[in-house]
């Protein structure tokens, strides 16, 4: 099994630990011994001399007392022996209780039977005393008072013999307290030596391939790729090393390349962008301009290279399109720009060019800041075509309303006044015309309507109004349609949506004509919902119908102009009501938009300002 640098560390500075334990384990054992020591001194020999000392005080008083009584006071001297005499065999017991040593015991027997013969002496003594007085002072210099030293003598020996003992425990207990300073200087020494010496081999192990390492990574650093670090350790500096080594393996397969390649191929997608018709602008993280193609600098008249390096807004003189910018940066995703608004108005010879406008973020790599990538594409002949679009729809719509209106009243009056003398085929033509004359003024009035509504001449009343008022207006104007055709129509409102701000007209007028479109693709028995809840600042309003729903190659353009679902139902209609509803919302600051599944209806949802 092959040992990792951390098994190795461990080992080493495990024995180390170890050491220490032994040390500590010396320390205590010896500290044991010397309290052992210590204590033998204190408790086995220190009662036996309290208990000679006492002894010798209270033969020395009895013998005291002995000489009260030859002087004549017998009462007193006998009172003290007596008292003397307890205290004496009381230390005597005590001696008796602690022999510890060899020796004592004979001493402590030596001395409870001359303390025995001596209490005989004495009562002889007294007798003596009482009869003869002479003959009692010989009696106790010749009996008494040999018997009385012998006792003390024994306990002088007894008390010498302790003590004697307590100067031995003192001597081991120094002896074994300079043994714990040895042992455990020379185990300390050893254990510091060899933590310092496994210290020293193991920062040599490690800093040995770290200092290869080094010397090898200046020496790539320097682009000199022929580096090989041999090592034979098998743990994680060893696997260092090998990653080491393939990297710079690899460094050098990179640096082999053909560089003339790499070169080539950039070159060649240069080109590719310069030649692209429309405008290319990269911008970085700093919101610096990197790189633009002629088209771009052409377009805002810049010098070749004049606007690299510059800050944005210093060469697309643009507040709304830098805010655009700006945010596709601190997102990484592309803005939202509302339709009709990602256009940018450049002026170009005293006249003005529109470029449609779209910014993309480009990732330059995992945990950078994104750039991004400014498209501009020259809308300026698309946007005067529609402008004379508009102008001729306008003009013609103007034009065609005078004689629309005298068609249909001349086929008015023909229906009031001839229509008993035509034959059927005459009076069905006639009834055609003036379908058709109708349906013709009805377009002329949308064109103009949508004309003006596009040229920012329609006038927007905004005022508080309840969602509830809309929905009840807009169904009351098709409550007879809907029950001819036995269709269901019901609203809902979400409990607490606010009143909103807008021209309640031409509201009503929107879910009317959405109203309408339901109806018109539902069959009979099927059913219409309105619904309106607040989300966010705005509230959602929405017509739901279960009918033939919508094919998905019409949902994407099915609010513009003139477009028109082909089936049964949609005869008739002139294509442009829904893009009369998407011009009022967005001139109330809203949105609108569809989502269907052909076969199983649609639902028109549009937004609009929540009054606050």
């Amino acid at each position: 099994m092959t040992a990792t640098l951390r098994i190795k560390i461990l080992i080493g500075y495990g024995l180390t630990l170890a050491l220490t334990m032994v040390v500590l384990v010396q320390a205590f054992v010896n500290l044991f011994d010397l309290g052992r020591a210590s204590d033998a001194i204190l408790r086995e020999n220190y009662k036996s001399i309290l208990a000679a000392e006492n002894m010798i005080g209270s033969i020395e008083r009895q013998d005291s007392a002995v000489l009260l009584v030859m002087l004549g006071y017998q009462d007193e001297g006998l009172s003290r022996l007596r008292e003397y005499e307890a205290q004496f065999l009381q230390w005597l017991g005590r001696a008796r209780d602690n022999i510890t040593i060899a020796g004592e015991d004979r001493i402590v027997g030596s001395i409870d039977t001359g303390y025995s013969s001596y209490l005989t002496d004495i009562s002889k003594l007294v007798l003596q005393h009482q009869n003869d007085h002479q003959k009692a002072v010989g009696f106790y210099h010749e009996t008494v008072f040999p018997s009385f030293k012998a006792v003390r003598d024994a306990c002088g020996e007894l008390r010498e013999i302790n003590e004697k003992t307590m100067l031995q425990a003192s001597d081991r207990a120094q002896f074994i307290a300079h043994r714990a300073i040895w042992s455990l200087t020379v185990i300390g020494i050893v254990a510091v030596g060899m933590g310092l010496g496994f210290s020293l081999f193991l920062s040599a192990r490690i800093t040995r391939p770290l200092r290869r390492i080094m010397e090898a990574a200046q020496r790539v650093a320097g682009r000199n790729y022929d580096v090989e670090i041999t090592t034979d350790s098998s743990d994680e500096l060893g696997l260092l090393v090998e990653e080491f080594n393939a990297m710079v393996r690899k460094l050098k397969a990179f640096h082999n390349l053909d560089i003339k390649q790499v070169v080539a191929e950039k070159q060649k997608s240069e080109a590719i962008i310069r030649s692209i018709d429309d405008g290319i602008i990269v911008v970085d993280a700093e919101l610096k301009v990197t790189d633009l193609n002629p088209m771009a600098e052409r377009a805002l008249r810049r010098e070749p290279g004049d606007a690299q390096g510059r800050h944005f807004l210093e060469v697309v003189k643009s507040e709304e399109l830098f805010r655009y910018v700006k945010e596709s940066i601190e997102s990484g995703h592309p803005p939202a720009i509302e339709e009709g608004k990602d256009v940018l108005a450049l002026e170009k010879d005293r006249e003005q060019i529109y470029f449609q406008f779209s910014v993309t973020p480009v990732q330059a790599g995992a945990g950078s800041r994104p750039g991004v990538v400014l498209v501009l594409r020259d809308v300026t002949k698309l946007r005067e075509l529609d402008r004379i679009k508009s102008e001729f729809i306008t003009t013609a719509s103007h034009e065609l309303r005078t004689p629309l209106t005298s068609i249909g009243m001349s086929v008015g009056m023909l229906v009031e006044t001839a229509m008993a003398k035509l034959d059927e085929r005459e009076r069905e033509l006639l009834s055609t015309a003036q379908e058709e004359v109708q349906r013709l003024k009805a377009m002329v009035n949308d064109l103009l309507d949508l004309s003006r509504i596009e040229a920012g001449k329609i006038d927007i009343e905004s005022e508080r109004t309840p969602v509830i008022l809309l929905f009840e207006k807009a169904v009351a104007v098709l409550k007879a349609q809907v029950e001819r055709k036995s269709v269901g129509l019901a609203f809902e409102i979400r409990e607490g949506l606010p009143e909103i701000k807008v021209d309640a007209n031409k509201i009503t007028w929107v879910l009317t004509n959405l109203i309408s479109n339901a109806l018109r693709y539902t069959a009979p028995g099927g059913h219409i919902r309105l619904f309106a809840e607040r989300i966010g600042p705005h509230a959602h309003l929405s017509v739901s119908d279960d009918g033939a729903g919508i094919p998905y190659e019409y949902q994407s353009r099915i609010f513009n102009k003139f477009v028109r679902v082909e089936s049964d139902e949609s005869a008739g209609g002139s294509g442009l009501g829904l893009a009369i509803c998407k011009e009022i919302i967005r001139a109330h600051g809203g949105t609108i938009w569809v989502d269907s599944v052909p076969g199983q209806g649609s639902t028109f949802t549009f937004t609009l300002p929540v009054a606050e």
